[in-house]
């Protein structure tokens, strides 16, 4: 019996407790609800700007001398002196003189040219009064008509053509004296020179390689996807921008774009387009722009032609499916097809697909999908359902 009281005492205990626990249970308060605010994806937008646009290529290349020539001597001697511009970078104007020959040879030519035409001009005159007392002692003993050969006809041509010979060669004779004084051809350049004083140089020698600095050209070679963008066929093909490094410093040029080689090269597969620049060393005090000496390498971006009613946009912002990500006015994601005219590096330019309105996703949106809902900056967070303290 005591045995049996000491057993029911902890059960009685355990009883007591969960009733306790219970009536507790039961009597709980019941946890406020609140809202629970799902906060949907934060995208930023931009809107779609449609314009037209003006299309450039970029592209490069190395300016060159537009005439360059070999500067020779026509007559043979012995170099006798150069002018002080006759250096590597000499600059000269047209005209000037450049390379002296010795002359004596030539003098002395000229003058027995002179004394040839004396003689021959004398027989002439000779010849042509044999002539008239021919005639005269013809008429005087016959009343028939005389003959050429009785006129002195004959040995008066002759004389006549022993006499313009006798000029040609005083002629050509001025022409070499003259040619013993080398002179520039155009305003130049002297890129390189190959002779100088005591020199013999024959006919023909090659005296220096010069230059004209009117004009330079720049060779830039261009693919045959550049030339959709080009209209080289035209009157007025387009202007150059060249960029360039000077002293230090980038400088720019305003070149015409001019024309083109006309051939596709078969080992690069492009086309070369030359453009011009007036004037390159500066030489005209009115010309703006600072030097651009031959030999220098430039970067262009050729004006080409003009598309209408394009969208441009950043390239990322365009998938590799040929689609972007937009945002309609209900906050959901709309995707679209797009038709892409041209890309470059960083830009893409789309001709079809978005209208004027559109809003572009410029966010990164992992696994973006039609109908996906998104808030923009500024908008309240969707309230979705209501949850108590306890998360329950």
């Amino acid at each position: 019996m005591k045995a049996l009281r000491s057993a029911g005492i902890p059960l009685i205990i355990v009883m007591v407790a969960i009733v306790v626990a219970v009536i507790l249970t039961l009597n709980k308060p019941k946890p406020e609800k609140k809202p629970l605010e799902e906060k949907t994806f934060l995208v930023e937008v931009q809107p779609v700007s449609i314009s037209d646009v003006t299309y450039t290529v970029k592209t490069q290349g190395n300016v060159m001398p537009k005439v360059e020539s070999a500067l020779s001597a026509q007559v043979s001697g012995r170099i006798d002196s150069v002018s002080d511009v006759f250096v590597n970078g000499g600059m000269f104007k047209q005209g000037d003189e450049l390379v002296r020959l010795e002359n004596a040879d030539k003098i002395t030519d000229v003058k027995l040219a002179q004394a040839e035409v004396s003689r021959a001009q004398a027989s002439y005159e000779e010849e042509l009064a044999r002539g008239k007392v021919a005639a005269k002692e013809w008429s005087s003993i016959s009343q028939s008509v005389a003959t050429e050969l009785g006129l002195r006809k004959p040995q008066l041509a002759r004389e006549e053509a022993s006499l313009q010979a006798a000029m040609a060669n005083l002629e050509r004779a001025k022409r070499n004296l003259a040619r013993t004084i080398i002179r520039a051809p155009y305003d130049g350049i002297v890129q390189q020179k190959k002779v100088d004083i005591g020199q013999f140089v024959n006919m023909g020698t090659v005296l220096a390689n010069i230059a004209a600095t009117n004009k330079a050209e720049v060779r830039l070679p261009l693919t045959d996807a550049d030339l959709a963008y080009l209209n080289l066929d035209a009157s007025q093909p387009g202007s150059v921008l060249l960029t360039g490094r000077v002293g230090g410093r980038t400088e720019q040029w305003l070149a015409k774009l001019t024309r083109d080689e006309g051939v596709m090269n078969m080992q690069s597969r492009v086309i070369y387009a030359i453009a011009e620049v007036e004037d390159p060393y500066q030489r005209d005090p009115a010309t703006s722009h600072n030097i651009l000496r031959f030999g220098s390498f430039v970067n262009a971006e050729i004006t080409g032609v003009t598309a209408e009613n394009i969208v441009v946009l950043p390239r990322n912002l365009v998938r590799l499916d040929g689609t972007v990500i937009t945002v309609t006015e209900d906050r959901e994601i709309l995707i679209k097809d797009v038709e892409v005219q041209r890309a470059d590096d960083e830009k893409i330019f789309i001709s079809a697909g978005l209208e004027a309105g559109d809003n572009i996703a410029i966010s990164a949106i992992p696994n973006a999908f039609d109908g996906m809902k998104v808030r923009l900056p500024g908008d309240e967070p969707v309230k979705t359902s209501t949850l108590d303290e306890e998360g329950q």
